[in-house]
């Protein structure tokens, strides 16, 4: 599901609302999602998971091409962890 599918479906699921406010509204929480990330925050969404900020060190790798030594820098990447009720869902329990 992309993005703009998602808030068609949201727009579809709540009539009352205007497709562009709920455009707003799923930008908002993708933006304070990211935000909170990019400050070294977690972020939990309850019975969904959480997102945090995983380091990868500094390390020496190997340019596969011509197999010469090329030094990758220390990168921080997002994490996500699904919560128990998502797995639960995904496994059919619920």
């Amino acid at each position: 599901m992309t993005k703009s599918e998602l808030i068609l479906r949201l727009a579809e699921e709540n009539p009352h609302l205007y497709q562009r406010d709920v455009e707003r509204i799923v930008s908002a929480i993708f933006d304070e999602i990211s935000t909170a990330l990019a400050r070294g925050d977690r972020v939990e969404l309850r019975g969904f998971g959480a997102f945090s900020v995983k380091t990868r060190e500094a390390r020496t790798g190997r340019n596969p091409r011509t197999g010469e030594s090329v030094s990758v820098a220390r990168k921080f990447v997002p994490f996500f962890k699904s919560g128990k009720d998502l797995r639960d869902r995904l496994n059919g329990r619920k």
